[in-house]
């Protein structure tokens, strides 16, 4: 701190001595320019008015001038002399600061060896101490104090080997069970594909033959057992057999079971006549329940169902006896283009419309071609 305060200070007296002779030499060169003649003439007149006659003799004037100028050389000479002290003086002073800042800053390196090199020093003999305390025979109370520490250690090393042998413990029961699981697993995993197995083998086993066979009933013998034993629907065997789902089997009887092509045929059969008979009993609710909604003032007249255009009388009978069979009423109308055979009749065209519906999704009259007609 005492350094950097005696640099700044020099630095200061420099900056200040450099202003000082700056001004000094300004004010040197304005005293050096000569002044105007007039007026250095109308000075010492002015002044020789005051104190003696005027003269205007020529070589009293140089006389003058000359002593005018030598008087100013004087004062250059008295200025130029006081700045070269000020600046000796100047050169002193910065030569003495920084003789001084030099001084402190190695008063200051060497009070700081001195304190590195005590420092070194007392290092050393800490060292030293410690060496000579290592190298002395150990007392009682620092053998006591070893064994202490020998039975901690044991106790640790005895506490931590039972830990070890706990988790070792712990790990081998914990392998002992996944070993068992999968054990477990694999067992049934066996299981399950032996069950399949022979699932698989039944269902072989109770399919469907390749080619129609024959089978006589024996004792306890059904349809509905039956169909479960080969896999099939009873309706099917029932069909196969053209014998009713509900018929009784007798001991002795014979009865055929249909082929896997066969199997597959029939039920696309009766898939189809199970959704003839849900469109025919959709077809007859809907009938009904267009009769039901028929109002008097819908009734402008009758309407019926022309389902076939005959060609003559005979075959017109003909189908007409199909749609009574089925239970239409049917009545035969002869044309110039044919013998028309029509449904009816219906009040109301809703109802009438309604009864086309049936009769085209009817399979006992097999007919798809049906349509209303204005009856009377």
């Amino acid at each position: 701190m005492n350094f950097s305060r005696q640099a700044l200070l020099g630095i200061g007296m420099i900056i200040g001595g450099s202003v000082m002779l700056y001004a000094m030499v300004q004010q040197i060169g304005e005293s050096n320019q000569p002044e105007p003649v007039s007026a250095m003439i109308e000075k010492p007149i002015t002044e020789q008015e005051s104190s003696q006659p005027l003269t205007t003799d020529i070589e009293t004037e140089k006389r003058i001038l000359a002593q005018k100028q030598k008087e100013r050389a004087a004062r250059v000479a008295e200025q130029e002399r006081r700045a070269q002290e000020f600046l000796t003086e100047q050169e002193v002073a910065e030569a003495e600061a920084l003789a001084k800042a030099r001084a402190e800053s190695q008063q200051y390196m060497a009070s700081t060896a001195s304190a590195k090199e005590a420092r070194a020093e007392d290092k050393k003999e800490t060292s030293a101490s410690a060496e000579s305390a290592l190298a002395s025979p150990i007392t009682p109370k620092a053998s006591q104090i070893s064994e202490t520490s020998q039975q901690q250690e044991a106790q640790r090393q005895a506490a931590a080997k039972k830990a070890a042998e706990a988790k070792k413990a712990a790990e081998a029961k914990k392998q002992a069970e996944e070993k068992k699981q999968a054990e477990a697993k694999k067992q049934a995993e066996i299981q399950a594909a032996a069950e399949k197995e022979r699932k698989a083998a039944e269902a072989a086993k109770n399919e469907p033959p390749k080619s129609p066979s024959e089978y006589q009933v024996k004792k306890g013998d059904g349809l509905i057992k039956l169909a479960r034993q080969y896999n099939m629907p009873v309706e099917v065997l029932a069909q196969a057999n053209n014998i009713s789902p509900s018929t009784s089997l007798q001991l002795g009887q014979n009865i055929t079971i249909p082929s896997r092509s066969q199997v597959q045929r029939l039920e696309r059969e009766a898939a189809a006549a199970k959704k003839a008979a849900e469109a025919k009993r959709d077809a007859q609710q809907k009938l009904r329940e267009a009769r039901q909604e028929v109002k008097e003032t819908d009734a402008k007249g009758s309407f019926g169902v022309q389902v076939a255009l005959a060609d003559n009388q005979a075959k017109a009978d003909q189908l007409a006896k199909k749609f009574k069979e089925a239970g239409y009423q049917v009545k035969t109308s002869p044309t110039s283009r044919g013998v028309r055979v029509i449904v009816g009749p219906e009040r109301g065209k809703v109802a009438a419309l309604a009864l086309k519906d049936k009769i085209n999704s009817d399979s006992n009259v097999n007919t798809t071609g049906a349509w209303v007609l204005y009856w009377r």
